[in-house]
């Protein structure tokens, strides 16, 4: 099934005219998000509590109150803190002020489609999902382009639900890139599932069996860090630039050859059904049982496996060779 790709002439309607869109949470999307649509011409304000993320904000010059405040305040509720805590600020401090006609927003399906957040009936539930992170969003942003974006809707309380969510991504400059009609349970399920098997579980995975190997074989571990994870980002940008096609291009007969004869082997059958599986357990909701139950218990495993990942050989290598390399230690000038 293909999806029809729409850009900023596509997108002519002007419900979000007069709105007040209010973003609970100021983070990497948040900060992002809200930059993108005050430089639109929207009306922004931010709901968030105390802290780094509220004194940012600020000087930011948004006008910056409370979740709570901020939902009183808003007809468009822009729901972007974690997933893990967005059921509980929803609950406490947005669902008490909503009121019919409002619009209810999000970047990511995982609280509305596995029921952690209820919305009323009586208002517009949308989405909309950049593919890219915030720092990226906003930086696209402000040199006149933009990343392009999922969206959506779950609740279409006043026949325009649809058009909302297109006006939402293309003031936040996803529409210059190209937008992709979705639905909350498939930009959920793929998301997961893209997180988990290839972009980061399967990726990461990949480069610490491969340093494993070669530093079990007796290898340098800083030789093997540069093959295994220091390349990676200049074959991931050719990829990126040209598909597979100007990857294999611009790499040598060797390597390509390689590539053919002994990738299906190390990503064969095995793996291909481990990620069946974990798509069933996205589907089912299994995974997201076991992660909300992990956080309500204070997060033992997240804080187990990470400390594991940080500790491990691969990572200190990688962390003295970084600090040798002051080109990928600039801060990204772009981050406001």
């Amino acid at each position: 099934m293909t999806v029809e790709m729409l850009y900023d002439k596509d997108v002519t309607t002007n419900y979000m005219a007069g709105q007040t869109v209010a973003f609970m949470g100021y983070g990497s999307q948040g900060h992002a998000q809200a930059n993108n649509l005050r430089d639109s011409g929207v009306d922004v304000i931010v709901g968030v509590r105390q802290g780094k993320s509220f004194d940012k904000a600020k000087k930011d010059g948004f006008p910056t109150y409370s979740v709570a405040e901020a939902a009183k305040k808003a007809d468009w509720v822009q729901m972007l803190t974690p997933d893990e805590v967005m059921s509980d600020v929803y609950k406490e401090e947005v669902a008490p002020y909503l009121e019919a006609g409002n619009t209810l927003g999000f970047s990511h399906g995982f609280n509305v489609y596995y029921k952690e957040i209820v919305p009323p009936a009586d208002v517009d539930v949308v989405i909309m999902a950049p593919k890219g992170p915030g720092n990226l969003c906003r930086r696209t942003y402000m040199e006149g382009f933009g990343v392009p974006a999922l969206y959506g809707y779950y609740q279409d309380a006043s026949g325009h639900a649809e058009d909302k969510a297109k006006e939402f991504a293309k003031a936040n400059g996803a529409a210059r890139a190209g937008l992709l009609k979705t639905t909350f349970k498939e930009e959920t399920d793929e998301d997961l599932f893209g997180e988990q098997n290839v972009l980061m579980g399967g990726v990461t995975s990949l480069i610490e069996t491969g340093f494993e190997v070669l530093t079990e074989a007796g290898y340098s571990p800083q030789l093997a860090y540069f093959e295994v994870e220091h390349e990676m980002k200049l074959i991931c940008d050719l990829i990126y630039e040209g598909g597979f096609n100007k990857m294999y291009r611009d790499c040598s007969n060797t390597s390509e050859y390689g590539s053919y004869v002994v990738g299906p082997k190390v990503i064969g059958k095995e793996s291909k059904q481990a990620m069946k599986d974990a798509l069933k357990e996205i589907q089912n909701g299994k995974f997201a049982k076991d992660f909300m139950a992990d956080y309500r218990a204070g997060f033992p495993e997240l804080y187990r496996l990470r400390e594991r990942s940080e500790n491990s050989q691969l990572s200190q290598v990688g962390e003295e060779l970084r600090a040798r390399m002051p080109f990928v230690k600039e801060a990204d000038k772009y981050s406001n």
